[in-house]
């Protein structure tokens, strides 16, 4: 089991996710980039929350469960 992500991270992550999700892979350092473009997150504790949120999300749609 892993942590449980605030309902924060999941919206965030969940609306930066939809805005550019063609762009979100698979890659943690990639997406941190990426994600700088949507959003602007104050500390870094909480975009690597987002982030690794994001992956998720990618490695679902990666999968085809969506």
């Amino acid at each position: 089991m892993g942590r449980i992500k605030t309902r924060f991270v999941k919206a965030s992550g969940d609306k930066i996710f939809a805005k550019g999700a063609e762009e979100f892979t698979e890659s943690f350092e990639g997406n941190k980039e990426v994600a700088k473009k949507y959003a602007e997150i104050p500390s870094k504790r909480m975009r690597n929350q987002v982030v690794g949120h994001i992956v998720r999300l990618a490695k679902v749609r990666a999968n085809g469960e969506e």
